[in-house]
Formats: C-alpha cells, structure tokens, sequence
C-alpha cells in the first residue's frame, strides 16, 4: 500500500520541535533519542493508543476522526494554518489519483475595476499557488510588473525567490522567502494532485537552495496581515502593512492591500512613490526598473 509520505513527515517535524517540559510531560531519563516528544508521548497527549498514531504518523492508509485530528492537533500544538493543514494531508493521498490539468484563473472585470480605483493603495490579487492575477498602478512601481513577465512567470512565489530585484528589494528577504515557501507549502497540501503546483514546487527546488532547505522543513503559513521593510530603487527604505480578503465567490483569489508603515519616514516615501508613479506609465515600471533622477533628490 502507498503511504502518505508528506504527512508522515510533517507530523514527525511537528513532534521533534516540542519538548516534554513544555508539553507538560514528566522527565523520563536524562537520555532521549529523539529531540522532542516521543511517539507514545504524542498518543498519551492525544488520547489515542500509540499503535493508533504510530500509523497515522508512518502515513499508513487510515480514516481517523475529525475528533482525533482535532486531539492530534492540540496534543502537537499546531496553530490555524497547521491544522488546517494536517487536514488537508490526511485527506486525498499524494499518487494515489490522477493530477488534474491546470485550470485559467480569471479575475472578474468588477474586480479588476475595484482594485485599478484604488490609486493611494497598492493592491494585488493572487490565486492558487501564488499566482498574480491582477495589480493596480501602485503595487507594480512598489513591487514589479508582473503584467509584463511571460504568463507562466508571473507568480509572487517564484519572483520572490529567483528574482534578484526581489532579494535587493526586501531588507528581510530570508524570512519573505521562508514565509513564501510555507505559503506555498500550505496550498499544495490543500491540492495534491494540481499539476501547474507540481511544476511549480520542481523548478523551485532544481534553482534555489534556499527553497530546498525550507520545503524540506514542512513549514506551513498562512498569510492574514502583516508588516515588510523594503529597500526601493526609488524612495529608499520604506516599511509596509498588509491585510488579506478573501474575495467573495472566489475562494482560491485573494486580494492583498498594501499601505505605509505609520512611522513618519515610511509615511513620507509612499507619497514620494505615489507621486512619482502618478506621472509614470503603467507599463514596464516596478521596483526592478530604473528610476529617473528626481530635482533636488540625491542619488
């Protein structure tokens, strides 16, 4: 029988990262094999018998209960997106059917409108896999112009960790690209047999190292809100603030908003960039493009 190879090694990471002390487990010994809990130790948390989750973590063929997940998950300590994906992972197995063909994604041209009306705010909307399917004027002079990269090319994941303007523009690139890496980690256990997904993950791990080694920590992350400084080619340092909506209908697009940090310096930059993108075209602008030389504004 096929096991389930990703959820046998996800839920051994989960349970290497926590101690007995922590977990409120008795001392057993000065001497363990293992750095955080023991299979048993995870069963006596769980409520389960440790034969029961000696398979479920060996990713053998079982049908555990919401009521066991959900124990499993408290017993490990896993947070909302982590259980969501233990979820997803002991659902259809990896293999086990036949990959689907990729599918368009579109974004309804109401959408489109909504997100081009907002001209202070930077505005992006990603799809399965990361993929961008939609920007305003704003986010393509902060960010890029994915609207001008080959189609297969324009997804924030693969941007972030092969793009050199990427690695220049964030001031904390490796956590962006660890987070990137779990976020895409998230939705490819959510859809195992997703072609362009597979691709996806092959290309990254035959060109960044950097995604090898994270990918191979089953980290998982799901991106809510959050804060990012960045480095632009145009107004210098700049902190950023973003909230994520699910769009209604859409439950595989999400628009993410992006605006200034509150701190005076952040504040000052976004309306330097706004103003200077106000008179620059749409087209073949973006964070990796030169900027112009502004009066009175040193290089």
């Amino acid at each position: 029988m096929a096991r389930n190879v990703e959820l046998s090694e996800f839920l051994r990471r989960c349970r290497g990262r926590i101690t007995p002390e922590s977990a409120g487990l008795p001392e057993r010994g000065a001497y363990r094999r293992v750095p955080g809990l023991r299979r048993e130790e995870v069963a006596q948390l769980a409520g389960v018998s440790t034969d029961y989750y000696t398979r479920l973590e060996q990713g053998r063929q079982i049908s555990p209960s919401t009521g066991v997940l959900d124990a499993v998950a408290a017993a490990l300590r896993l947070d909302d997106a982590e259980r969501t994906h233990l979820f997803d992972l002991v659902g259809p197995r990896p293999g086990t059917g036949r990959r689907s063909a990729p599918t368009v994604q579109r974004v309804r041209p109401g959408v489109r409108r909504f997100l081009d009306s907002f001209t202070d705010q930077a505005g992006v909307v990603l799809g399965r896999r990361t993929d961008v399917l939609a920007t305003n004027h704003l986010f393509r002079v902060l960010m890029a112009d994915f609207d001008a990269m080959p189609a297969r090319e324009r997804n924030l994941t693969r941007w972030v960790l092969l793009s050199d303007a990427a690695r220049s523009l964030y001031a904390d690139w490796e956590r962006i690209a660890a987070e990137m890496t779990a976020i895409l980690r998230l939705d490819a256990g959510r859809r195992p047999e997703d072609t362009r997904t597979a691709e996806l993950v092959g290309e990254l791990a035959m060109k960044s190292e950097h995604f090898r080694r994270r990918w191979a920590d089953h980290e998982v992350f799901d991106r809510t809100h959050g804060h990012k400084r960045l480095r632009h080619p145009v107004v210098g340092d700049l902190g950023i603030d973003y909230q994520a909506f699910t769009m209604p209908g859409e439950t595989d697009q999400t628009l993410f908003m992006y605006l200034p940090a509150q701190d005076q310096g952040s504040q000052d930059a976004w309306k330097l960039l706004a103003s200077w993108s106000a008179v620059e075209p749409a087209a073949g602008t973006g964070a990796s493009s030169p900027a112009p030389r502004e009066a009175g504004r040193p290089r």
